[in-house]
């Protein structure tokens, strides 16, 4: 076979895998969305759920690494397509298994170890079969031991790519347009292409080792002969060694990205996926183009350290950079959006892109401002530093390698051990370092460990004799410059609030950042992960969420709120004396220490009375998992108001949420919501037969609910001192929401079954129009 035919092959496999890229993107989107109804979404059931499907591509990438050496070429191709076909298989069953199995049918009160073996278990076959895919594509289509990094940095790159794409068109269009089942479809229909492709490769002609790509021929071995003492190379085991920690570097880094880049985007449905496009996008380039450069390196693993290094070393010099840059208020747009309250529409931002076909640049200003917001800031910001990552993968694996023979495995164990290191970075990363150390700090010392690296290549040239020892010099010297340059996590976090660090209190973990932002006057905002939730003092809306159905309801002794806030909902729902235990729960366990800080600085009155109420206790994790966990009725259940568009919002916003809440409530008791959409509404009347509807304020029972304006004034001028206290005048905060009878929908009123929000399609979450 000639070289124009080995070179539509490699295309048509690269191709094939870019393809598969996407689908394990997307399928990764959806079951962790499936997984999280399952098994909430904490800090500790999120960074479960991303181990455990790592953890089942390192596996997967050991076994079909061994596999791939014993098949040989055709029948790795073979198995390839097999391995694509079960992927598509478990997909379109998956639905059945995550969210009709485990969520509807396994009980909601397994222990942590219980809860960790069935996510592993769950997700181990699909993600096992996804890792065997690379070793047996690069084993099957790299035909010499030149070759090596080349073919497998274009295959892993184009991989990459896929998965690139595959966040950008879930997060903007399958999810949107198709829900949770009908992306799971459009994978598995990439996946059954693969399928079809890679059996196609099986029956070609094998290429002469000579000749890939149409390139050059090449050595089809290792160079022989004696090596001197000064140019021997590490051992396998300590290239395995190397990649393991450059993984837990790389998923620790990309957790600190993630979270700075939410705080400035100010996170909705659309940030994460579109991140991850960046992140992805750099990583895929970088190890496509790795495979063109690793042919010129002279020394492949000095090459890697220093790139590994660089990439440490950007990550600190381009938060340095923004933050300078917004110091002198540069771009004035972006460093005035810090400080607001509100995130911006991203829907309406990207509906205005229509307006070019009409030429019309004026109208179509807010859809160049997202992309600036949401593709070039996170683009320089992470870009260079994953670019330079991606780069690195096929030096490694041209350093490392020794044999064609050996190919499979060698890639397997490396894989392998790299994702071990990324599931220990997400592990400690979430679990340990932010809560102690912080993002600021944390970052620091990831640069301190990219200087690190950089004095190992240092010391690698120099041993060698090579050119190269300059720029370790030079990258160890600006990481440990950077690293003290770096700012702590007060003088951070005021800056991307648009303030000063004398202006803000805020406390972080695992779970998310809070931010108490002193504004003119004597109102504080409450900023969670980068956006307005709340204010202090008290009152307004959260106060008549709270108070309106702990006045209503004759007794509401057991009463639950989700989410924390200011606290203003929470302390309203706690005035009555029937009330006999007010829980709280709060997924952003980092709230409540912001909160008790401001009493320490300030003494406001309605957040001490809160904060020292008798009957109230907080708990921290996912709301509707608590009352999940919990088997407990209540009288009274409500979520704090929150905007429908914030990720992940669609799950307390959704036909099932609400059904989970009327099945947890006490005969006569109440279920509320803040109703901000048409589709909001229409989907709480489906889940209840008895509602009120109190203008944006919508409670929902089993049973009639009784209303007497002039009985909720009575019990309201009862408790008036309480609110009081906190400088709150109850009177007025109602006065909007009884000014007139709220509006009755009884059991004969007719439902509109049509397009609500479900947990496999939240419409609303995504701003999809009504």
């Amino acid at each position: 076979m000639g070289a124009t035919t080995a070179s539509r092959s490699l295309s048509v496999a690269i191709s094939v895998f870019f393809l598969s890229g996407f689908a394990a993107l997307t399928y990764q989107v959806v079951w962790q969305r499936l997984l999280i109804v399952f098994a909430g979404g904490d800090v500790h059931a999120v960074t479960l759920i991303v181990t455990a499907y790592m953890g089942g591509l390192g596996l997967g990438s050991l076994l079909g690494g061994r596999l791939a050496d014993r098949l040989g070429v055709r029948r790795s191709l073979v198995a390839f397509a097999l391995v694509e076909l079960l992927i598509g298989a478990f997909a379109l069953v998956s639905k059945n298994v995550y969210y009709d199995g485990l969520y509807a049918h396994l009980p909601p009160t397994l222990g942590l170890p219980a809860l960790t073996a069935v996510l592993f278990a769950s997700l181990l076959l699909p993600t096992l079969l996804m890792g065997m895919s690379l070793p047996l594509l690069a084993r099957a289509l790299t035909p010499s031991f030149a070759s090596i990094g080349r073919v497998i940095g274009a295959l892993y790159g184009w991989n990459t790519l896929g998965a690139a794409a595959g966040a950008l068109v879930s997060t903007w269009l399958l999810l949107p347009r198709l829900g949770l089942q009908g992306s799971l479809w459009v994978g598995a229909g990439c996946n059954l292409l693969c399928a079809v492709c890679g059996a196609w490769l099986a029956r070609q002609p094998a290429a002469p080792p000579t000749l890939v790509a149409g390139l050059p021929p090449m050595a089809d071995a290792a160079p022989s002969g004696p090596v001197p003492a000064n140019r021997r190379e590490p051992s396998f085991a300590s290239w395995v060694l190397l990649y393991g920690i450059t993984g837990f570097l790389a998923l620790s880094l990309e957790i600190v990205w993630f979270r700075m880049l939410g705080v400035m985007l100010k996170s909705t449905a659309f940030t994460f996926g579109t991140l991850l496009f960046v992140y992805l996008s750099g990583f895929g380039l970088g190890a496509a183009l790795g495979g063109r450069l690793v042919r010129r390196a002279k020394d492949p693993g000095g090459l890697f350290l220093l790139l590994q290094a660089g990439a440490m070393a950007y990550a600190g010099a381009a938060l340095v950079a923004v933050l300078l840059a917004a110091e002198f208020g540069w771009p004035a747009r972006l460093v005035q959006y810090f400080g607001e309250y509100e995130p911006l529409s991203v829907y309406d931002m990207a509906t205005s892109v229509t307006h070019l076909a009409n030429l019309d640049f004026g109208a179509a200003r807010p859809f160049f401002r997202m992309l600036g917001l949401y593709v070039l800031l996170p683009a320089v910001f992470i870009g260079p530093s994953t670019l330079m990552m991606g780069l690195s993968m096929p030096c490694l694996q041209r350093a490392s390698h020794d044999s064609l023979e050996t190919l499979g495995r060698r890639l397997g164990i490396l894989l392998a051990v790299n994702i071990l290191g990324s599931m220990l970075g997400a592990a400690l990363t979430g679990w340990l370092l932010l809560p102690v150390l912080g993002t600021a700090s944390t970052l620091r010392w990831l640069v301190v460990a990219g200087a690190a690296v950089a004095t190992l290549a240092l010391v690698r040239y120099r041993r060698r004799s090579l050119a190269g020892s300059r720029p370790a010099w030079v990258l160890a010297a600006t990481a440990v410059l950077v690293a003290v340059a770096l700012p702590d996590g007060a003088e951070l976090w005021a800056r991307l609030h648009g303030t000063a660090r004398q202006s803000v209190l805020q406390r972080e973990d695992g779970s998310g950042l809070s931010v108490l932002k002193q504004e003119s006057g004597q109102q504080t905002s409450v900023f969670v992960n980068g956006i307005g939730q709340s204010w202090i003092p008290y009152g307004g809306i959260h106060t008549a969420l709270g108070a309106l159905p702990a006045l209503l309801h004759p007794s509401p002794a057991q009463v639950l709120v989700i989410g924390l806030g200011s606290g203003d909902t929470v302390f309203a729902a706690g005035a009555r004396p029937e009330v006999e235990r007010l829980v709280c729960v709060e997924i952003i366990g980092a709230q409540l220490e912001t909160l008790r800080a401001l009493v320490q600085k300030t003494a406001d009155p309605g957040v001490a009375a809160l904060l020292s109420h008798p009957r109230l206790e907080h708990h921290e994790g996912d709301g509707r998992a608590f009352i999940r966990r919990s088997g407990q009725k209540f009288d009274v259940i409500e979520a704090d108001a929150l905007r429908p568009t914030s990720a992940f919002a669609g799950n307390l916003y959704s036909l099932e949420y609400f059904q989970l809440l009327a099945a947890h409530l006490a005969p006569g008791g109440l279920a509320v919501t803040w109703a901000p959409t048409e589709r909001v509404r229409r989907t709480f009347l489906v889940a209840f037969p008895h509602v009120l509807a109190f203008g944006d304020v919508w409670v929902g029972s089993n049973s009639v609910i009784d209303f007497d304006a002039a009985t909720i004034e009575r019990r309201a001028a009862a408790v008036s001192d309480y609110f009081t206290r906190a400088g709150v005048s109850i009177r007025d905060v109602l006065r909007p929401l009884l000014g007139s009878p709220p509006r009755v929908y009884g059991p004969d009123h007719p439902r509109d079954r049509r397009d609500l929000n479900t947990d496999l399609h939240p419409r609303d979450e995504f701003a999809l129009p009504q």
